[in-house]
């Protein structure tokens, strides 16, 4: 069976809410997601303002074919509730929760949504920017399908922050909590996304860190910045390598004398029908893009 039309999330910008000027800027972006941003990026007198421009930016629509989510405060602010009523107004694509740490949040969140129609399904990507995120990661993934978890978001500058790390420009002392991330993920049948590259100026850098992301195993990167699209999206899209490799595999495994077989030779090399379901999605996620940006 071939895998269902992945949703193409290689690249997701934040867009601070209470700049209007930027969240129009973001219709015409090659970007795959647009995060308005409620929390980090909006200051405390400025809430508000943002839950307005925010609303008025969904409703007036003209994104597609991007994703739209809105990050909310914390579980733990007084703006969380406001930031809640504010978006029954709409339907964001996803709701992105910052500093989850325990699966009750999750369960107390999707409690606070359902009392609003528009925002009843609405899907959930919990942050991972703690400590106690980290250690309690098995038990998030484990309550994803009851909460309707759609993915974790690495938020790597607080988790710098709280654990006291130093970064050597490889994110030696980030790397296996990364990996943590993308296998609690992939164990709840969930997406995972790179934390933000913070050197706008250093290309050859958010290169390298992208490519880093892909290797470890993440759907996509988070940004900050419009100049960042272009690296996250050919780093987390199928190389031609990959495809032409995808392309061998699916047809090899369609002729006839391959039927049923487990194991075929495929340009010298064993190929299992594992390696067929990846080729499959490999081609899949490439279709899914060309969709979107034709």
């Amino acid at each position: 069976m071939k895998p269902n039309l992945p949703t193409p999330r290689r690249s997701c910008l934040y867009m601070p809410g209470a700049n209007a000027r930027a969240l129009e800027k973001a219709r015409s972006l090659p970007v795959d997601v647009v995060i308005m941003d409620l929390e980090d990026a909006v200051a405390p007198d400025a809430k508000s303002l943002a839950r307005e421009q925010v609303v008025k930016a969904l409703s007036d629509g003209g994104y597609a074919p991007r994703e739209c989510w809105v990050r909310i405060n914390g579980d733990d602010s007084p703006e969380c509730a406001d930031d809640i009523a504010a978006l029954a107004q709409v339907t964001p694509d996803a709701v992105l929760v910052p500093k989850v740490s325990q699966p009750a949040q999750l369960s107390r969140l999707r409690s606070q949504l359902a009392q609003y129609p528009a925002l009843e399904s609405v899907a959930l990507w919990a942050m991972i920017e703690t400590a106690e995120g980290i250690v309690h990661l098995a038990d998030l993934a484990a309550v994803a399908a009851h909460v309707g978890l759609a993915g974790f978001v690495v938020g790597t500058n607080d988790l710098i922050k709280e654990l006291r790390l130093l970064n050597d420009g490889n994110r030696t002392a980030l790397q296996p909590l990364l990996s943590q991330t993308v296998v609690a993920a992939r164990a709840a049948g969930i997406e995972v996304l790179d934390g933000v590259f913070n050197a706008i100026d250093d290309p050859d850098g958010l290169q390298r860190e992208c490519v880093q992301g892909r290797m470890f195993g993440f759907d996509g990167k988070t940004l900050i910045h419009p100049s960042q699209i272009d690296a996250a999206n050919a780093a987390f899209a199928p190389s031609e390598l990959e495809l032409s490799e995808a392309q061998a595999i699916c047809a090899a495994f369609a002729l006839p004398e391959n039927a049923g077989k487990g194991v075929i030779t495929v340009n010298g090399r064993m190929t299992e029908r594992l390696h067929l379901e990846q080729a499959e999605r490999t081609l899949a996620l490439q279709a899914a893009i060309d969709a979107a940006t034709n």
